[in-house]
């Protein structure tokens, strides 16, 4: 038996969920924005006190890695390395570009097997975070950042039937023109969705180093370009000596 904490903080939700054998048992959620750090660790807390009423213990933590909230992956983050240096257990990460593709699978409602799923979540702007997947989770397009255009993705097209769902789909139902497409809008990443993906990365052993762990954020932070632009500006000024 395998027992799992989740954690996903790469949203405006913040939630954790106990999977057993990739059963979720147990979970707790918030869509309150920006409040991950007040309510991440007593959600955690809930779920060790449920653990010990059921006299169980963590076998692993896994945490979504991103992209996403740059804020809320350093939270989960941190929150999943910690547990796992004091429990020496393991540490599993999910990118959440994936996790939504598994959301996707759950949602549509009719297969005909061919399907190419596209998770975006929303980057600001006309840019969001994507990739491409087939039915067995496999890469068809890496994830990587996206700036919208009419034209993009059209390499997809005449593949299959393209299922695009996450929070990124709304604008891209307006902005792409692609043919044979389903938008599932509305789709948030959630610790319930991660049960099946964490279980599967522990019977594979497919684990993190708990030291060198670092959320996927597929672009610099934007207070850092800022800040980069500002120091570049004022060498521009500077008079010549």
């Amino acid at each position: 038996m395998s027992v799992i904490l989740n954690i996903e903080t790469s949203s405006e939700i913040c939630s954790v969920a106990i999977s057993i054998d990739g059963e979720v048992d147990f979970h707790i959620e918030s869509d309150e924005s920006m409040k991950h750090a007040a309510l991440l660790a007593p959600y955690v807390d809930k779920c060790m006190e449920h653990l010990g009423r059921k006299d169980l213990s963590l076998d692993a933590v896994a945490v979504s890695i991103g992209p996403g909230s740059y804020t809320g992956l350093r939270i989960g983050m941190s929150m999943a390395k910690g547990l796992c240096f004091a429990r020496n257990i393991p540490l599993i990460g999910i990118n959440t570009l994936q996790l939504l593709a598994v959301k996707a699978m759950f949602a549509m409602r009719e297969s005909e097997g061919d399907e190419i799923l596209v998770p975006m979540i929303d980057a600001r702007r006309s840019e969001v975070y994507t990739a491409a997947y087939d039915l067995a989770l496999r890469e068809i397009i890496p994830p990587h950042p996206l700036i919208l255009q009419p034209d993009s993705l059209k390499e997809l097209e005449g593949k299959g039937k393209i299922v695009i769902n996450g929070n990124g789909s709304v604008k891209a139902r307006d902005i792409l023109q692609l043919e044979n497409t389903e938008y599932l809008s509305g789709a948030m990443p959630t610790a319930m969705d991660m049960a099946a993906l964490s279980r599967r990365a522990m019977l594979n052993s497919d684990f993190m180093d708990v030291a060198y762990a670092v959320p996927v954020y597929l672009k610099d932070y934007e207070a850092k370009r800022s800040v980069n632009k500002v120091l570049h500006r004022a060498a521009e000024s500077a008079p010549e000596q």
